[in-house]
């Protein structure tokens, strides 16, 4: 989501505009009376005074009105937020926030290697290398920033406290060097990689480190964030790094941000010739190009301390000195070479691949649609005009460690010389070993159990990791040969302690979606390879089930996962002309799939359906047969009276009846962190908050304590964390008087450059799923509802605002990028959604009823309301066309295209019931669960009504003065007067 930005201030004083336009007016009004009105036109001074004093009144009051009107009008919701309470998190919220974030990294590291048992430490006295060491990465920039309103514990804070002595010789080397970490910010990016130029560490200093200790720490860091994505090629146009040495290069064309810079090259050649025993720890959410560790033997340990929140650092101090046993599980692949993954040539733009190429990733632009342009106010206040891009999600569901395993299987490639470490790979300073217990298939259930032992010398926790390998048939329905389908965390084991974990799924768990032929989810019978493994890759053991007879999920009584309406093809249109990667021929068409696009022209059937605000028109999809609802009726109904009752209790229609037009209207346009108050039905002002890692009040500044990243949730493995998460959430959240909470997000790691990785779960659905539902679920126990985001297929960040065209088939959506939100629904109760920036197809997300009515509303059985991402415009974004593809609100705070300006049956249909949306989950929250809620009078209001009394004391008061002098001029005339006629007379 984007933040506040000089676009804001731009629409502020457009929409402020008429009213400072009426104020001018009566401003100039009173003095062309004032020059007008003189001794020369009006020669009676008691008339020529009064009528200047009238006029500067009458333009005194005019002027109260104009400033109270853009007061209570276009400037309310803006006053509102920034003059709300600024409520703080009490101390024991802080301290149980911090003690939770700290278990959470605990879980989150993952150890990569340990050769020798090298680590945990021997030595408590360690050198830290690596500039890093001095500016780790806590979370990511815009909307996943810590607040700085509590203490943070940096990495070498971590280390201290867990009582390793760290060199401070290097640590000032590192902050002479560089105090501040390069900004990564949303509008604007410096890459560099500050990082000590080898020649610079000198022959004492290498000396003496080496007196110090014989255990060397090296730190890689890697800093992501909303607005960009990583860059590809540090070469590329309009990339910003500076080199660390003047003598040579950091980065050569082609090279790109997840490899080492020649600086750390050179700094770990130099640590690696000096000491034989170091740890390498890599400190960031997105997958890292380890192809160098077999370069470097004298690296015996590699730890992954994902973006570690405000205290999660204590963590990684206490697994360093063996406090702690990691038991984190990768939630992505490490691939040995990130230019030659199947998604490298096909996110946004990557395939520029040289220094030639615009921007970071730079942009696939079409070359045929100069006549779909549209024009938007941009963040700097200037005219923007933008024509739709395109990215082509060319690999289907052949994402991350699906590809790698199936790839593998079908002699594509060599498994050990493409992958580093498989999806869910760890290890732990201890030993397990897993059994695998009978499989039983009754009832559409599969279920075993499985005795997890500690066989090793430390208490730990193992992650018990359930794989399918369905039957294929060559040019059938596609299918990865490794799919997870369910995990399970154990407790902490002591050594020689067991558990035994039951695993049970629904054997439509397995279905694949058929996009071709049956056009639903179906079950096809054959043999189901059942496994538990150690990671993606490495299987522990394994079991057969057979499905008898192919099971087609088609109808209302047989649906796919308790779907409400059986699920069928719903995005066609979205695969455009598109070559999908296929297995079929073991991936015979592996090089056309996924290269680069070479057509850059938008096809005649998509170009006759896209809609964007050049050509929307809302009259064209009005109904006739539509009735106007009620409106402004008088019921006596206040929204508190719905709180628990049932989405279609008869009493929401006698409610919704008593909304005006302008009510509604306000309700969905003015959704920017909160939704606004309507006085007809007695509802408050709520506030929602942004940030994936915690709770940040955009207005106030208020922030809550920073968890580590969601890619250290996904990590963890461990549902019961993030449920625990939630329920923080929602005590933060109470702590903060905050109604909704901007999280989390699940879009997939698609590809490692993707700049909000950190704010995303993992490259696998199921994963990204579990975690999300469970962090929904813990927050809904405490009233709290969360904007499951961003709703859908927005997984990059590079040109996300213009207009892409995100080009995918049926299957991969639905079992891909859908499968967390649809958990997220059916499993975490969600009640609130974010929709997303980009296009699906020619169809923007925000305003897909496919998307937004038929799947979410219509099979997944959602009930609540869908918001926008941050509403800019763009041009594509309109309340008119939104609202009536189901998208309720639009996150604004100022006046843009979010208003309704259609007033047929068919639009205000539309907007009765986005305000039933907004409203009923509004009535469930936590702050209607006592009762009608008590709010005080903004202190924008009381200070205007002040001023109103103020001034019409004031008016009243110069008013009778007016008059008094008026009368006594005419008196004063009236004396004079008779004494002179006899004058006249002679």
């Amino acid at each position: 989501m984007l933040q506040i930005n000089m676009a804001d201030v731009m629409n502020v004083i457009g929409s402020l505009t008429p009213y400072l336009i009426a104020i001018g007016v009566l401003f100039v009004l009173a003095l062309i009376i004032t020059f007008a009105v003189n001794k020369k036109t009006v020669k009676e001074v008691a008339t020529r005074k009064i009528v200047h004093s009238e006029s500067w009144l009458v333009a005194l009051v005019g002027i109260v009105v104009a400033v109270s009107m853009m007061l209570t009008g276009p400037l309310s919701t803006l006053l509102n937020n920034a003059t709300t309470t600024k409520y703080m998190l009490s101390d024991t919220t802080v301290s149980k926030a911090n003690e939770l974030a700290k278990e959470v990294q605990s879980e989150a590291i993952t150890m990569l290697k340990n050769d020798d048992s090298n680590l945990p430490l021997s030595n408590k006295k360690v050198n830290v290398f690596g500039w890093g060491s001095t500016n780790p990465v806590y979370g990511g920039t815009g909307s996943g920033s810590m607040s700085d309103q509590y203490e943070t514990v940096s990495m070498l804070d971590g280390m201290k406290q867990a009582g390793i002595e760290t060199n401070s010789e290097l640590t000032k080397l590192y902050t002479d060097y560089r105090k501040d970490r390069p900004m990564v910010a949303m509008w604007s990016q410096d890459w560099t990689l500050p990082e000590v130029p080898a020649k610079q560490y000198s022959d004492k200093l290498i000396s003496d480190a080496k007196d110090f200790s014989d255990e060397a720490v090296i730190t890689i860091t890697r800093v992501g964030g909303e607005g960009a994505d990583l860059p590809t090629n540090m070469k590329a146009k309009g990339i910003t790094y500076n080199n660390n040495s003047k003598d040579y290069e950091d980065f050569k064309d082609g090279e790109h941000f997840l490899q080492l810079s020649q600086t750390e090259r050179d700094m770990i050649d130099l640590v690696a010739k000096n000491f034989k025993k170091v740890t390498l720890v890599y400190n960031g959410a997105n997958a890292f190009q380890f192809d160098f560790l077999s370069q470097y033997p004298q690296i015996k340990s590699v730890l992954w301390c994902p973006p570690a929140g405000q205290t999660g650092f204590s963590a990684l101090g206490e697994v360093l000195a063996g406090d702690v046993n990691p038991s984190g599980k990768t939630s992505d692949t490490f691939v040995k070479d990130l230019t030659k993954t199947a998604v490298f040539n096909n996110t946004d733009g990557t395939a520029a691949g040289n220094a030639s190429s615009v921007g970071t990733n730079g942009k696939f632009t079409y070359d045929n649609v100069d006549d779909l342009a549209a024009s938007y106010m941009g963040f700097s206040g200037d005219k923007v005009t933008v024509t739709p891009t395109f990215v082509n999600y060319v690999e289907g569901i052949y994402v991350g460690y699906k590809f790698y395993e199936t790839a593998a299987d079908e002699g594509l490639i060599n498994y050990d010389d493409t992958v580093m470490f498989p999806f869910g790979y760890g290890l732990s300073y201890t030993t397990f070993k897993q059994e695998m217990g009978k499989v039983s298939y009754k009832n559409g259930k599969i279920s075993f159990d499985v005795t997890v032992t500690n066989t090793g010398d430390k208490a730990g926790k193992d992650v018990v990791e359930v794989y399918y390998n369905p039957p294929y048939t060559d040019v059938g329905i596609e299918k990865a040969s490794k799919n997870l389908v369910a995990f399970e965390k154990t407790k902490k084991l002591e050594p020689g302690a067991s558990q035994t974990v039951n695993i049970e799924f629904d054997d439509d768990d397995m279905a694949s979606y058929d996009q071709k032929d049956a056009k639903a989810y179906v079950l096809e019978q054959g043999d189901y390879d059942i496994s538990i493994q150690s990671d993606s890759h490495h299987v522990i053991d394994h079991q057969k089930v057979t499905v008898k007879d192919t099971v087609t999920y088609n109808s209302d009584s047989n649906t796919h996962n308790g779907d409400a309406v059986a699920a069928t093809n719903e995005f066609d249109y979205a695969a455009g002309d598109v070559t999908y990667l296929s297995r079929a021929g073991h991936f015979a068409n592996y090089a056309k799939a996924t290269a680069a696009p070479t057509n850059f022209s938008m096809s005649d059937e998509a170009k006759a359906e896209f809609t964007n605000n050049s050509n929307y028109d809302p009259k064209k999809y009005d109904n006739d047969s539509d009735e106007m609802p009620t409106t402004g009726a008088k019921n006596g109904l206040k929204l508190y009276q719905m709180y628990g009752k049932d989405y279609d209790d008869a009493d929401w229609d006698k409610l919704l009846d008593q909304l005006t037009f302008d009510d509604m209207d306000n309700l969905i346009a003015n959704g920017g962190y909160g939704t606004p108050a309507v006085k007809s039905v007695g509802k408050i002002q709520l506030t929602d908050a942004d940030g994936p890692a915690s709770l940040n009040n955009n207005f106030t500044g208020v922030g809550s304590i920073g968890f580590p990243a969601s890619t250290a949730f996904a990590c963890t493995w461990n549902r019961d964390l993030a449920k625990q998460f939630g329920e923080m959430i929602g005590d933060m959240a109470h702590d903060m008087h905050v109604a909704g909470w901007y999280a989390p997000a699940m879009n997939i790691h698609r590809s490692a450059f993707s700049g909000r990785t950190f704010e995303y779960f993992s490259e696998d659905s199921l994963l990204s799923g579990a975690m999300a539902s469970n962090e929904i679920a813990g927050a809904k126990a405490k009233g709290v509802y969360s904007f499951m985001k961003h709703f859908a297929l927005n997984d990059q960040e590079t040109n996300r605002t213009n207009m892409v065209c995100t080009w995918a088939n049926e299957q991969s959506i639905r079992e891909t990028y859908l499968k967390p939100f649809e958990m997220s629904v059916k499993e975490g109760g969600a009640q609130a959604v974010m929709s997303s920036f980009n296009y699906i197809g020619y169809t923007y997300a925000g305003a897909s009823s496919n998307l937004l009515q038929t799947v979410l509303r219509g099979e997944w059985g959602f009930k609540g309301f869908v918001l926008t991402d941050y509403f800019g415009g763009y041009g594509y974004q309109n309340a008119d066309q939104e609202v009536r593809a189901g998208n309720d609100s639009m996150l604004a705070t100022t006046k843009i295209t979010n208003h309704i300006t259609d007033k047929s049956a068919t639009s205000v249909k539309a907007m009765r019931q986005a305000a039933h949306n907004i409203l009923y989950t509004a009535a469930n929250s936590w702050q209607y669960a006592n009762g009608e809620p008590k709010v005080a009078t903004p202190i924008w209001k009381t200070a205007m009504y002040v001023a109103w009394g103020v001034v019409a004391v004031l008016v009243i008061g110069l008013e009778f003065l007016t008059i008094k002098r008026y009368l006594s001029r005419k008196k004063a005339v009236a004396t004079i007067e008779p004494a002179a006629e006899p004058a006249q007379a002679e």
